[in-house]
């Protein structure tokens, strides 16, 4: 009899470990949540600000111990080299009291903090993520249930709130609001080496456990197959604009709209006195009219070559934007 209780308890031992085994390491018919590289840029295409998730997703994750996800996918990005990473997070409220700090005068000459520094995102990018429950019975249960025969590997089993997650990320361009890439990802197993393949050692505890836990690594590998995916999409994705010499930003500014440039039928004034509004869209040439600090003339809408049309009290002539001001 013992023998049968020996043979029987070596049985579900080892089906058991093969079952973990299959649900941990990527055996069976999981989903293609199974990444451990990020995918490469040859060069950045612009500046990222990443979102943080809306608070049901925050509430979700903190009910199994995580934190926001939003430091985990920067680093993900950033290993990526497809975008330039910008603080919109946390930090953002540490950068701004600089620079209410140096307005105000308090800081030492010479600092160089104030106004215009700041570079624009180019893309926005908002995360989300959901996961199933565990059922009482799987992998889990069937472990505990063996008293513990099965030590760390029963415990990290049994140990997983969820069986599995799936992610989404929405990309879109800052200045258009036009949606430009979205792609899903999962994970059903704990990939035990994406924590030092991403963060390095002893880099993951500081990230909300998303590199030394096991709801968090499944989370962290369904956000890498989920960024892996956009990056195939955007990769050679010609609408986009190609970096060269870390000038991609400045790129997708240009070929944007120009922002702060009013409507036509706006009202505008000179900045300074005597400003030249000439018959076409450049310097020198007939002059349609010069006009002081005083004069209101009409903005038509039309821009070309760093010159807006305007109408003055002679007709329509062309000034230079940067002399101008909205009334």
């Amino acid at each position: 009899m013992a023998v049968t209780r020996s043979v029987l308890t070596l049985s579900l031992l080892m089906s058991a470990g093969a079952l973990l085994h299959a649900q941990t390491l990527g055996g069976g018919g999981g989903p293609a949540g199974d990444a451990t590289q990020v995918e490469k840029c040859d060069a950045p295409k612009g500046t990222i600000a990443v979102v943080e998730p809306q608070d049901a997703v925050i509430q979700s994750l903190f009910s199994v111990g995580l934190k926001s996800p939003t430091g985990m996918i920067r680093i993900i990005i950033q290993q990526s080299n497809c975008f330039q990473i910008v603080e919109r997070g946390t930090g953002m409220q540490n950068m701004m009291q600089e620079r209410a700090l140096a307005e105000g005068g308090q800081m030492q000459g010479g600092q160089n903090v104030g106004k215009g520094q700041m570079v624009a995102a180019d893309f926005i990018l908002t995360p989300s993520v959901v996961f199933s429950n565990n059922n009482a019975g799987g992998v889990g249960g069937a472990l505990a249930g063996l008293g513990g025969k099965l030590g760390m590997l029963g415990a990290l089993a049994g140990g997983v709130k969820f069986k599995e997650a799936q992610t989404s990320m929405l990309m879109a361009d800052t200045r258009s609001g036009i949606q430009v890439a979205a792609a899903e990802g999962s994970a059903q197993k704990t990939d035990f080496s994406i924590g030092g393949a991403l963060f390095g050692s002893g880099g993951a505890a500081a990230l909300g456990g998303y590199g030394n836990t096991s709801e968090g690594k499944i989370i962290a590998a369904s956000f890498l197959d989920n960024w892996n995916n956009i990056v195939r999409t955007i990769r050679n994705n010609p609408s986009l604009v190609q970096a060269k010499a870390g000038i991609a930003s400045q790129h997708n500014a240009a070929a944007s709209v120009k922002a702060g440039a009013g409507a036509a039928g706006d009202v505008y004034m000179p900045k300074i006195a005597n400003v030249k509004a000439w018959k076409n869209p450049a310097e020198g040439g007939a002059a349609v009219a010069t006009l002081q600090k005083s004069d209101e003339v009409i903005f038509e809408g039309e821009e070309a070559n760093g010159f807006m049309k305007v109408a003055t009290a002679n007709g329509s002539g062309w000034v230079k934007a940067v002399l101008m001001r909205k009334q």
